[in-house]
């Protein structure tokens, strides 16, 4: 279960790295009849929020654990 959590904020992560450059093409282009530049910047904060939501909830149900203190 908590591979498939890993796997999950992965994706996302990659998903937000293509959204940013979506959003880099579109305004490079600067054309009017394609979608706005804050469609894909939109895309990025969901996904940004939801990932901060999936390792709450993945953390308080002890799916996955943090690391302990590192000394």
């Amino acid at each position: 279960m908590a591979f498939a959590v890993k796997i999950i904020i992965v994706g996302c992560l990659l998903f937000m790295v293509f959204s940013l450059f979506q959003a880099l093409i579109v305004l490079n282009r600067n054309d009017p009849n394609k979608p706005s530049m804050s469609k894909f910047i939109g895309r990025r904060v969901m996904i940004s929020a939801f990932i901060i939501i999936l390792m709450l909830v993945a953390i308080l149900t002890g799916v996955i654990t943090p690391n302990p203190r590192p000394f």
